[in-house]
């Protein structure tokens, strides 16, 4: 089964989703399950994992509703405010929903680059294992150094870091972010994404051959039992389509064994997520 492990949906809100500048305008519209369907059935896609947006809880009801609707969508990577005091009954109230796998919250877009260690959002997270709930790390590769001391926190919490930590492509940036995810992959509990590559590239001038080195880092870092494909529908569109994305993984992985190509395709999501 060929899992897509990150991807959004939204109805278009100007202030919501105020981080859609003019360079992405592309994207400046609803995106929603009859809109990724279709794409799926071009792609070869059986199902799929909805990641938050939005930092609100009707977010995470939202993406539940949709996936009680649409049965592609297999599993949701919702918001809750993991730093509140009542985050147990919080999770405890979403752990009746199978279809909620796990939360993220968008560290990336946070002024502290020690958010992820405060003492309020240690407790939140300490509080996801009784749940088996998994944990989305959204960050920028300045917060990684961060990110390595976190996970040796909580060595049986599953992690997975989204967008291969969003290295600065464009800009060249590779040693420190290499470095940084070497070391983070020596916890086995956490798994990396290969999504949101071309996002961090230049949107109109990226190459499949400037991306393989980032590739190449990830997969020699976490192996093939610790890497998911995912998407990044519809932020993809911004810099390429869909095939396009899919085939940068599907390309690279092409040399390894067939079970190993299945494994990053979808049978290390659904293991992960518990699909």
């Amino acid at each position: 089964m060929t899992i897509d492990s990150h991807q959004h949906f939204w109805k278009y809100d100007t202030v919501e989703h105020s981080w859609i500048d003019d360079e992405m305008s592309v994207i400046r519209r609803d995106f929603l399950p009859s809109d990724l369907s279709k794409v799926y059935k071009e792609n070869g896609i059986d199902g799929c994992v909805a990641v938050q947006a939005d930092q609100t809880l009707k977010e995470t009801d939202f993406l539940r509703d949709l996936a009680a609707d649409n049965s592609f969508i297999k599993g949701i990577v919702g918001w809750v405010d993991l730093r509140a005091e009542n985050i147990e009954q919080v999770l405890e109230k979403y752990s009746k929903h199978k279809v909620v796998k796990g939360f993220r919250h968008i560290v990336q877009g946070e002024a502290d680059h020690n958010f992820l260690l405060r003492s309020n959002f240690l407790r939140g997270i300490s509080a996801l294992e009784k749940y088996n709930f998994t944990y989305d790390i959204l960050v920028f590769p300045h917060q990684l150094g961060t990110v390595l001391e976190f996970v040796k926190r909580f060595p049986n919490q599953k992690f997975v870091i989204d967008h291969i930590a969003k290295p600065y492509i464009k800009d060249g940036f590779f040693e420190g972010w290499a470095v940084l995810m070497q070391e983070i992959s020596k916890q086995e509990n956490v798994f990396c994404k290969v999504s949101g590559m071309i996002t961090e590239a230049d949107y109109k001038a990226w190459t499949e051959v400037e991306l393989q080195k980032y590739l190449e880092v990830v997969f020699n870092a976490f192996g093939t039992k610790r890497i998911l494909f995912g998407s990044d529908w519809p932020v993809c569109l911004v810099a390429g389509n869909y095939a396009e994305v899919k085939e940068i993984v599907t390309n690279f992985i092409s040399k390894l064994s067939i079970t190993e190509q299945k494994a990053v395709m979808g049978e290390n999501a659904i293991k992960f997520y518990n699909l």
